[in-house]
């Protein structure tokens, strides 16, 4: 890169405010429909208002019902019981309340924060789609200075809502077939196509059902072509791994804490800095879905989700996990423990939303987006109208991103494979090579976590010794969740000697 080009993208970076994306590319997408209230809206309201104290009368319930905001496909209601009303008798109404007004379904919160009131969220009568350009054009997302920055959705009072993956720093996004999951995720992959160059922030898609997020491929944003197998998302996300820990580096040699304070010494003016250095980019990897994975390779890609989530904010790596089984065997406690801000669309029981949110709540959502958004920071979660973006208008922004490709990818099978020779060299040289082998031989078994537990090393130190044993012929390959195979007996003459070069894999 030419002093010309770094100037201008520090200059970039170091501005304070950013559009939501090329105006000829935001104009692809569908404009909102107009959401000011109405008179019809107005007499809705009221008649529900006054059905809904109707019925609460008839139920033995005394309560003043006020009616509060109506959103794009709830009216929230604030209802004050006479005094000496448990809550608990209320929030065992719900279906009585949603039969009696031929509702699907009526979703409770009891309390309401700062209030002796319950709320009580009642559907409209005709909901009113919300537009993922409508979210790109607000103030809330305007004033974001984030290249991070995700637009969610209308919350219940009709304003949007707007999250930070660098503050988040990692999101899990769980729904029943037809929630609405799969258009979240795209809202979410569209905007960040958007809003930051591809020197900013760089994607990492791993798709194994090769259906959702093959759409992108091509777009220059790509840290890697689409991940669509098991085996080569495993690798990638081992790259992940080592590229985090080399990010550590970085920092520790520059006495910065993280990628946005490293980001901000990269964009000095030149007569204010001791030397130039290029800034790094933002990482995303976007999951979809997770169960895919964990049926054929639990073990590995519990571990490389959770270490990606325990140290990749510093570095500039988010992950974004989706899933439709929302069951302990795809979302592992160590991972909702990694994974703590939530995203649940509609499900089909209390249990299922206990398992993403921790609460029930999910079970009571009305699909079609609608959606209950708990981040890091907030007690209880909070009803969200997810971003709509359509198909065709997602496929015309993909469109244009890719005209004046193709685009190179960073990490491809052939860079990773050169990366593992070269990991398998050092491997070789590795003063604990010789007690690996042993180790492995005694044990009759092999795994990254084993050496990583009997010499007290890191992962990648660990994970570079497997595969020397694999490249020199004395373990297996990879058997799912289950530990490798020693291929060799105790007793043979060979074992503890250097791997031959001969014998590594091509």
């Amino acid at each position: 890169m030419t002093h010309h080009r770094a100037q201008g993208r520090r200059k970039s970076q170091a501005a304070g405010s950013r559009a939501p994306g090329p105006e000829p590319l935001l104009s692809l997408l569908p404009a909102q429909e107009a959401s000011a209230s109405t008179p019809g809206d107005r007499a809705e309201t009221e008649t529900q208002r006054t059905r809904l104290e109707e019925v609460l009368a008839s139920l033995g319930i005394r309560a003043r019902v006020r009616a509060g905001p109506r959103g794009a496909v709830v009216t929230r209601f604030e209802v004050e019981p006479e005094r000496g009303l448990r809550h608990g008798r209320l929030l065992r109404l719900a279906d009585d309340l949603a039969l009696a007004l031929g509702a699907i379904h009526v979703r409770m919160e009891a309390p309401v924060p700062g209030q002796a009131a319950v709320a009580i969220e009642v559907p409209n009568p005709r909901r009113r789609e919300v537009t993922l350009r409508s979210i790109l054009e607000s103030e809330a997302y305007r004033q974001h200075d984030s290249p991070l920055a995700v637009p969610l959705g209308e919350d219940v009072a009709g304003g949007a809502v707007v999250a930070d993956l660098r503050r988040l720093p990692h999101l899990l996004i769980a729904g029943a077939t037809n929630s609405g999951k799969s258009v979240c995720l795209h809202s979410i992959i569209v905007s960040l196509l958007l809003r930051a160059r591809p020197e900013e922030v760089k994607l990492v898609l791993i798709d194994p059902k090769r259906v959702e997020l093959m759409a992108y491929d091509g777009v220059p944003h790509l840290l890697t072509p689409i991940v669509h197998t098991v085996a080569w998302a495993a690798e990638v996300l081992r790259e992940l791994i080592r590229r985090m820990e080399q990010r550590y580096d970085l920092l520790a040699g520059r006495r910065v804490v993280n990628i946005g304070e490293y980001n901000e010494l990269a964009a000095r003016p030149k007569e204010q800095a001791d030397d130039e250095f290029e800034p790094l980019p933002y990482i995303v990897v976007v999951i979809d879905e997770l169960a895919d994975l964990m049926m054929q390779a639990r073990a590995e890609f519990e571990l490389s989700v959770c270490r990606l989530a325990q140290l990749g904010r510093a570095a500039g790596i988010h992950v974004i996990i989706a899933t439709q089984r929302p069951s302990v065997n795809v979302l592992t406690g160590a991972i909702k423990a990694n994974i703590p801000s939530r995203i649940a669309l509609a499900v089909a029981s209390p249990h299922d939303s206990r398992a993403i949110l921790g609460t029930a709540g999910a079970e009571r959502l009305i699909g079609r987006g609608d959606l209950l958004y708990q981040p890091i920071d907030a007690g209880h979660p909070r009803r969200v109208q997810g971003a709509y973006v359509s198909p065709r208008g997602m496929q015309a922004i993909v469109e244009q991103l890719r005209q004046g490709g193709p685009h190179a990818h960073e990490i491809t099978p052939e860079t990773l494979e050169g990366a593992e020779r070269r990991a398998a060299d050092t491997a070789e040289t590795d003063a604990l090579y010789a007690a690996a082998v042993a180790a492995v031989v005694l044990a009759g078994e092999a795994s990254v976590s084993m050496l990583q537990r009997r010499f007290k090393i890191g992962y990648a130190r660990a994970a570079r010794l497997v595969d020397s044993l694999e490249a020199a012929g004395i373990v297996g390959p990879p058997d799912g969740a289950r530990a490798r195979q020693v291929l060799v007996p105790r007793d043979a003459p060979a074992v503890g000697a250097r791997p031959d070069p001969a014998r590594a894999r091509p």
